[in-house]
């Protein structure tokens, strides 16, 4: 599946924002963090703002900071602000008028109800403990001596 840079850069910036609770994060430093464009990332931050997923704050001292719930929100919930047209299936139950067409029509259809589901399925809290397992599992284990030779 490929999602258009707006909708990428918004869940790095929920996820990124939802496992720093509490926290005030400068767009600048997501963009730094991410190695993206601070202004497209603000338009961004601007969207999730309005749908009322982060809180932001205006000025030298401001930021973005999550305010949803991380268990019910799901990349369904974020990649449907960004991504209006890969939504209305216009081909849905429309008969192409020969039997291979409309099987790819209702194959393709298929393909975009379990990519539905999916992304419905995955909330960014699942996210967030998923890379939690990933750092600790890939973080270096120190020997039982304390590191040193011997």
């Amino acid at each position: 599946m490929k999602l258009q840079q707006a909708t990428r850069y918004a869940i790095w910036a929920v996820v990124e924002t939802a496992s720093r609770k509490g926290e005030l994060v400068s767009a600048a430093d997501l963009a730094a963090k991410y190695g993206v464009s601070q202004h497209h990332l603000a338009k961004v931050l601007r969207t999730l703002a309005h749908a009322k997923i982060v809180s932001s704050i205006r000025g030298p001292a401001g930021g973005c900071m999550f305010v949803g719930d991380a268990r019910r929100i799901t990349l369904y919930d974020i990649v449907r602000l960004f991504e209006n047209d890969w939504w209305s299936n216009e081909t849905a139950g429309e008969s192409r008028g020969t039997t291979v067409a409309d099987e790819v029509s209702r194959v393709l259809g298929e393909i975009d109800r379990i990519t539905c589901a999916t992304l419905r399925s995955v909330t960014i809290q699942t996210i967030i403990n998923n890379a939690e397992r990933a750092r600790r599992r890939d973080a270096p284990v120190e020997s039982v001596n304390g590191g040193r030779a011997g």
